[in-house]
């Protein structure tokens, strides 16, 4: 894997290790309830190394899950970052890929190590390299969560660990596979990688109302300064209030794919909710496809200046 300038973790996927012997991943994953982990609308021509990734996008929740929870669809359509990818949509006329989940962050979380569970949710016990201490997994917002919003309990009973380790195996570990790809061809083609992975935020937080996009890059350390600051600028010439890292500056997926070192960065983009969509019923507002073209005009402002710094040429050696 790609060492950025820090200690990076080496991340293997069980399903890699031919856990479930005979049955491929095609036949896990419908028995889960997807014929597909994710979707990529790829560019008639790829014209530029930026890859627009929506991780929590996916909307197909199987029966058998919303059987098993103490929620009812719409209560777990609120962890959605709801219709995010079609958001972005337009922006694959500039050239980039768009990927995004099939299935729904409350049954699977990408933006998680493939193993940070909380055991408290199994029946069974945890394979021995399970992340089980970590703060997302005790806020109970680990690969396979426990709560969604305000920490509504999603299932009304444990869970076997091997149904677990079989959603990680036939949705998480592909998810990643083709995102690796898409970056080593963004790379392997211009010499240079841009992901920028695309979420939405509740229109209130912590300490208050939510600014209109927080942009993330892991406080400098998963992309180059100039990638922040034309996003932060084109958004601001549009009027909208933006934050750096706070309170979001990027998780496991910005984390894992920037290494500047290697140009190969990685930014994280939040939209408020409030700024397309109804968040009480999870419909899209009227002010939805202006916020769309907006989106456009910032991915365009990112375009050309991801293609002048590949054009700048290297500095001499001292």
């Amino acid at each position: 894997m790609t060492q950025g300038p820090a200690r990076r973790r080496e991340h293997r996927f069980a399903g890699e290790r031919n856990l479930w012997g005979v049955m491929d991943e095609e036949e896990k994953r419908e028995g889960l309830g997807f014929e597909a982990p994710y979707a990529i609308v790829e560019p008639r021509r790829l014209a530029t190394p930026l890859v627009i990734n929506s991780p929590h996008s996916g909307r197909t929740y199987p029966q058998g899950f919303l059987e098993r929870s103490r929620l009812d669809a719409l209560a777990l359509r609120r962890s959605e970052d709801a219709f995010v990818d079609e958001l972005f949509a337009p922006c694959v006329l500039l050239g980039a890929p768009l990927m995004a989940a099939k299935f729904p962050r409350a049954f699977l979380d990408v933006n998680r190590e493939p193993y940070e569970l909380d055991p408290l949710m199994f029946d069974g016990r945890l394979p021995a390299f399970a992340n089980t201490r970590s703060l997302r997994v005790a806020g109970g917002l680990g690969t396979i969560p426990r709560v969604v919003g305000e920490a509504q309990e999603i299932y009304r009973k444990p869970m076997l660990v091997a149904e677990a380790m079989e959603r990680i195996a036939s949705l998480y570990a592909p998810y990643h596979r083709a995102l690796r790809g898409l970056i080593d061809a963004a790379a392997a083609t211009f010499g240079i990688a841009v992901l920028m992975d695309c979420h939405s935020m509740p229109s209130s937080v912590a300490d208050g109302a939510a600014p209109d996009f927080v942009v993330g890059d892991r406080y400098g350390a998963s992309a180059d300064l100039w990638i922040v600051e034309a996003l932060e600028g084109a958004l601001r010439r549009l009027g909208y209030s933006v934050r750096r890292n706070k309170p979001y500056a990027g998780g496991f997926i910005t984390e894992h794919y920037g290494a500047p070192a290697s140009r190969r960065h990685a930014v994280q983009i939040e939209i408020n909710r409030a700024l397309y969509m109804d968040e009480r019923s999870v419909e899209k507002s009227e002010r939805a496809r202006d916020l769309s073209a907006h989106l456009f005009q910032v991915v365009e402002t990112l375009v050309h200046r991801i293609a002048r710094e590949i054009s700048r040429p290297p500095m001499a050696a001292e």
